[in-house]
């Protein structure tokens, strides 16, 4: 059995606080994405693959600042990677008009990042799955996100949002959805999937009461933060139902 560490990348990754840094490079665009990469405390190999958590963060918000969420991932045995997706010169995001039309740019841009991301990560790294990928997304990063799997994105098997507002969730039995939403603002008409979809598909939407869009990061309360982390455990973890997750959130 080949034990699967880091070691291939240790030329090219620098220690940071919490993770590795790593750029992956696509030269199609020669455009460099940031990645941070999270390691579990687990042995992953060859024979024994690391399950896979890419967490793609809101518009202005540091791709290091979700902490939080690669803990709990890493507990629960994944390889984590969080994804840079704005860079300096890349547009500003569009705040009018159609939001729906006038920011498909950027997420077509963060889609073409995460493609690449998973091939090129996917070759380096043995002992990670990237054929079965869960997704996570804050804000606009959780329109990426979903982007991503409305273009028939290879390898996700889950997707979660963190109050993304956009793009529509997936309508589709092949892939896991749920979506944790704050108490401040709504998302878009369609976006989210009605009672009678969630029973269709097997989808699921909590709302956390009194929390913030803009504290889903690492910059957000410490009580969030746990109540979110306490979901992910049991939806990951035990595969609890619905209503079982927005008991959690709840009591």
């Amino acid at each position: 059995m080949k034990r699967y560490f880091l070691f291939p990348l240790l030329l090219a990754l620098s220690h940071m606080a919490f993770g590795l840094s790593h750029v992956v490079e696509d030269s199609e665009r020669q455009r460099s994405i940031p990645v941070e990469i999270y390691e579990p405390q687990r042995v992953c190999s060859t024979d024994n693959q690391c399950p896979v958590a890419i967490i793609n963060p809101g518009y202005r918000v540091t791709h290091t600042g979700y902490v939080f969420l690669a803990d709990v991932l890493n507990e629960l045995g994944f390889l984590v990677v969080a994804v840079r997706h704005e860079l300096s010169g890349d547009p500003v995001l569009s705040r009018e008009g159609n939001l729906y039309q006038t920011r498909r740019e950027n997420w077509v841009r963060g889609a073409k990042n995460l493609r690449v991301v998973i091939q090129d990560l996917g070759s380096r790294l043995p002992g990670a799955d990237f054929r079965q990928v869960t997704l996570i997304g804050h804000s606009n990063g959780g329109d990426i996100a979903s982007w991503y799997v409305k273009e028939k994105g290879d390898g996700v098997i889950t997707l979660i949002t963190l109050d993304h507002r956009r793009v529509p969730l997936p309508r589709a039995k092949d892939i896991a959805v749920l979506s944790i939403r704050a108490d401040d603002f709504v998302a878009d008409k369609g976006v989210l999937p009605d009672q009678s979809e969630q029973q269709q598909y097997g989808d699921c939407v909590v709302k956390i009461p009194d929390s913030r869009h803009n504290d889903m990061s690492d910059d957000g309360p410490e009580w969030l933060h746990q109540k979110v982390r306490d979901v992910l455990r049991s939806y990951l973890q035990k595969n609890a139902r619905c209503d079982m997750l927005k008991s959690i959130v709840t009591g």
